[in-house]
């Protein structure tokens, strides 16, 4: 009988996780194992939601953004009782190992289930917020980069048309990453993240200096995790004296179809997985660190403190001063 392996996602959902799945799923049958994938996350372990990953369900995902599995968080998975039960699901259909494609919540979540049961498992990180440490690169983050970019472009042009100032606030939870990268490739003149400090009293004369030579709109871009959205949008309008609009893009950032760039990545993230559980690691992640892929083991993922790029972090010193 076949070695059974289940893939599932869980967390926030993100571009990539669909092509992850698949890709895993294909490669897992033809390295030896009987791939399995569960639907809606931790409660479908819980729940018994199993489904054979099959060429016909595989078929047509890969373009799909989100993940066709659903994703969950289960307050239920905390209990051993709960976790037996989802344990046992995976014993009466001869399952030993697991991927999760999520982020360190789920992680976590997993590292708790192979300390009980003695499940390996094998972590795909997949987050827009790209704040996982010790990889530099999360799925889903390019196609996030993609949907700001084309929603920013789209708003300089009314900012143009009409000479007005506009606040954009990206997603991110505590983590300017997005933030940052889509002010650099879309040119802001203002960039507002938690890990920068920044001076209202300069940024103020820096864009007065710009108006008065000739520049008619301007462009902020706003982490949420400054929660400075509301604030600069009055500043604007009280200090600089242009009238500004704020824009949230919200929970379109997590949709669109998977870039490139990301169903790449989902590629060589589900081989590695799948290739880790082969060699016999028990706790691995995914990681992929100046331009090479690897694996560590969660508790030096988990433990470590994500750290931004110091590169991006001087480029984006100005635009916050």
């Amino acid at each position: 009988m076949s070695k059974g392996i289940a893939i599932f996602t869980s967390g926030g959902d993100s571009a990539g996780m669909n092509p992850a799945v698949k890709c895993a799923a294909e490669y897992a049958a033809r390295v030896g194992y009987k791939p399995w994938v569960v639907y809606d996350g931790l409660r479908g372990l819980i729940d018994d939601k199993f489904a054979e990953a099959d060429r016909a369900l595989m078929s047509g995902i890969l373009h799909r953004g989100g993940t066709f599995l659903r994703s969950s968080r289960s307050k239920r998975f905390f209990d051993i009782a709960y976790r037996r039960q989802a344990y046992e699901n995976l014993q009466k259909r001869g399952i030993e190992k697991l991927i999760v494609v999520g982020g360190d919540g789920s992680f976590r979540a997993m590292n708790q289930f192979y300390a009980d049961f003695g499940v390996p498992f094998a972590g795909i990180p997949a987050t827009i917020d790209n704040d996982i440490p010790e990889t530099d690169y999360c799925l889903g983050v390019d196609t996030a980069l993609n949907m700001i970019r084309q929603s920013v472009d789209s708003i300089r042009d009314t900012a143009d048309s009409f000479s007005r100032a506009f606040v954009i606030e990206v997603m991110g939870r505590h983590c300017g990453y997005l933030a940052m990268v889509s002010a650099l490739a879309c040119g802001a003149e203002v960039c507002l993240t938690p890990e920068l400090p920044y001076n209202m009293d300069s940024i103020g004369e820096r864009l007065r200096r710009d108006l008065k030579s000739g520049r008619n709109y301007i462009l902020a871009i706003v982490a949420e995790g400054t929660k400075m959205g509301d604030y600069l949008t009055r500043w604007i309008n009280d200090s600089i004296g242009m009238e500004a609009r704020l824009t949230v893009l919200g929970h379109v950032q997590r949709g669109g179809s998977p870039t490139v760039r990301d169903r790449l990545m989902a590629y060589k993230f589900a081989v590695g997985a799948v290739d880790a559980l082969e060699r016999g690691e028990k706790d691995s992640i995914m990681i992929y660190r100046d331009g090479t892929y690897s694996t560590k083991p969660i508790h030096q993922v988990c433990d470590s403190r994500y750290e931004l790029d110091p590169a991006v972090l001087r480029l984006c010193q100005p635009l916050c001063q």
